[in-house]
């Protein structure tokens, strides 16, 4: 059973913030944070996702980067990541996170997420859609536990 669900990409400023809302919204009954392999640590969310979000109802005005920490990974019960580079810096970091560290895209045919960072809006759009779809069927299969 998962309890608490950390969603990672690179600065924690674009996808994994909306990844992390997202899954809040569709489990509601879990903790569920973010944090950055490289985060820009102490950054706002980047506009174009709080303007993405916004649009979906969601408000990403409060995010703050976190940076990634061995101690945060063991905190976690599940870790979530956008591609499957991504994977191998989690266990760099703990190497006993390999059994829980799966793809956000995991039930979208393993789906790796790109980086919209310093991309057009349109971007921005396109990878929410991604991460949503893919929030949606992580909570479905969650709940069926």
């Amino acid at each position: 059973m998962f309890n608490k669900i950390l969603v990672v990409c690179v600065g924690n400023i674009c996808r994994s913030p909306i990844g992390e809302l997202l899954l809040q919204k569709h489990l509601p009954h879990l903790e569920v944070n973010s944090a950055g392999i490289n985060a820009l640590t102490g950054r706002p969310a980047d506009p174009n996702s709080i303007a993405v979000a916004f649009d979906e109802n969601i408000d990403l005005s409060k995010h703050i980067a976190q940076q990634l920490t061995a101690q945060l990974i063991a905190e976690h019960d599940l870790i979530l990541v956008m591609e499957k580079g991504h994977i191998n810096a989690v266990t760099k970091l703990s190497p006993a996170a390999r059994g829980k560290t799966m793809l956000f895209g995991q039930w979208n045919n393993q789906q790796e997420i790109p980086d919209p960072y310093r991309q057009s809006r349109e971007a921005f759009e396109f990878v929410y859609a991604m991460m949503s779809e893919s929030a949606l069927k992580w909570a479905e299969k969650i709940n069926k536990v």
